[in-house]
């Protein structure tokens, strides 16, 4: 019933049966935040997909390594280039602090974000700063193989001739010379060999704040090259999960698997998992149509676009009403519609416990069961998975209105079901029953809002206030701080 996993993987094409490298242990590695600004919720949406795919392969009793990194140095602006400023130290001059206390404040607020949205934390969370060491080994490495070259001080990978022993675009499905005829020309692009050669460790300009010694220069290591580095020294050289966002795949994702090969002579991960793209009523969210909200905004209602907030748990359950694959698209009725079904769902599942059996049953839950495992086991699907959920909350509020009656048996194994795949695997939890879990939103929006007003940012202060205020709370500035008192 719980074997025979599928997972479509982005790197064949298809769906594949899922068989770890050495079960009953399981590699996972996903690329995480770069901590330089408040997590999005098209982040959000990865992290929770993947905190799905990990409760279920504990719940099929693997033994998960669930690798998470934090990008706080090297990813720079261009996102896919070598150029332009680092992201953390470009925050940090404009705000007069230290990188790392950027990366701080942002690590300590995506931290708090998952946890509001109950994602379960990974095995390891390894930094980019922390690993400086084995980037340098990695790159020494490569380049002992003949795969990389120096240019005054800097660093780059030979695009061109790693594809003479493997194809670089076999994970986006682009032809070298299609991606070779479509690159447009960039700054510091007289330094590289070929247009599509990327950097390793760049040199860093005197002005640059987050730097290291190495055998090349001063400087500081590709974006690329990090995430290569920490899978590597936590999960080997191959492992059985490597996952994201699908904008990562065509260079980051790509140039990780040009990094290994190179090294290793092994693509690093068996399975390719990519999260698809958030919209906003058929748009791509974006600052500049003023279509983007953070999860805070959604949870108030605070936006322009909002007809009002939504529970932490509504917007996991709405995310995961949609398969991981596909688009989501975030609207005011699809919300509305998450709300109403996520309170049917949590209805049911607190009638079960009060549920009376008789002696015969006109009910078999097995079937029912099968077919949860079944959604679970294609790929992931969450959206068939809720379907069937739903077919189960029927069925308990039949017997609870008599009629349909139910024997003991079915009703234990209803029961294990609906705590299985509802809060064990979807990890939703019921915000009726788990009033103990709202000091501890209070106290995250009510930190948000001392942050703004630190900012001087009176206007999204005053926002959140009236806003706590329309749904029942009342806020309590003094001189010790900001208390909250139910109205």
């Amino acid at each position: 019933m719980k074997q025979n996993l599928f997972v479509y993987n982005t790197l064949t094409r298809k769906k594949e049966e899922f068989i770890p490298l050495n079960a009953p242990h399981v590699g996972m590695y996903v690329c995480g935040p770069t901590v330089y600004s408040d997590v999005h919720l098209g982040n959000c949406r990865t992290y929770i997909s993947f905190d799905l795919i990990f409760r279920y392969l504990t719940h099929l009793e693997y033994k998960v390594r669930y690798v998470r990194n934090i990008t706080d140095a090297g990813h720079l602006e261009g996102d896919g280039g070598d150029q332009g400023e680092d992201k953390i130290s470009k925050k940090a001059k404009i705000a007069q602090l230290e990188p790392m206390e950027i990366v701080q404040k942002y690590t300590v607020g995506f931290h708090e974000v998952l946890q509001i949205f109950n994602v379960l934390p990974p095995s390891i969370e390894p930094t980019a700063t922390g690993h400086i060491i084995e980037q340098i080994e990695l790159v020494k490495e490569i380049l002992a193989k003949g795969f990389a070259y120096e240019v005054n001080g800097s660093v780059y990978f030979d695009v061109e001739k790693y594809n003479r022993i493997q194809d670089y675009g076999i994970l986006s499905g682009r032809n070298l010379e299609d991606m070779l005829n479509n690159t447009r020309t960039l700054g510091g692009q007289e330094e590289k060999r070929g247009k599509l050669d990327f950097a390793l460790w760049i040199k860093a300009k005197p002005e640059h704040l987050m730097k290291w010694p190495s055998p090349w220069s001063v400087g500081f290591p590709g974006w690329h090259l990090e995430c290569s580095a920490m899978s590597h020294k936590y999960l080997g050289e191959q492992f059985d999960i490597h996952g994201g966002g699908i904008d990562l795949m065509p260079t980051h994702h790509s140039n990780e698997i040009a990094q290994n090969v190179a090294c290793c002579g092994k693509n690093p991960a068996t399975y390719w998992i990519h999260t698809n793209m958030l919209t906003v009523n058929g748009q791509k969210m974006s600052k500049s149509l003023g279509n983007s909200f953070l999860p805070h905004e959604l949870f108030t209602g605070e936006h322009s676009i909002l007809n009002k907030g939504y529970s932490p748990m509504t917007v996991r359950f709405f995310m995961l009403q949609a398969h991981y694959r596909s688009t989501l698209d975030f609207g005011n009725e699809a919300m509305e519609a998450s709300e109403k079904g996520f309170k049917r769902l949590m209805t049911a599942v607190s009638l079960i416990e009060n549920l009376k059996t008789s002696a015969t049953t006109e009910v078999e839950i097995e079937p029912l069961m099968q077919r949860c495992y079944a959604a679970m086991n294609d790929d992931f699907n969450s959206p068939v998975l809720i379907a069937e959920l739903f077919e189960a909350a029927r069925i308990i509020n039949s017997i609870n209105d008599s009629k349909l009656n139910i024997d003991l048996t079915n009703l234990q194994l209803l029961k294990n079901m609906m705590n299985i795949f509802v809060f064990d695997i979807l990890g939703l939890k019921d915000e009726q029953a788990a009033n103990n879990d709202l000091p501890q939103i209070l106290n995250f929006i009510v930190t948000l809002r001392s942050k703004a007003k630190s900012n001087h940012d009176y206007a999204t202060s005053d926002q959140i206030r009236d806003g706590l205020q329309k749904i029942g709370f009342q806020l309590n500035d003094s001189k010790d701080g900001t208390s909250w008192s139910k109205i």
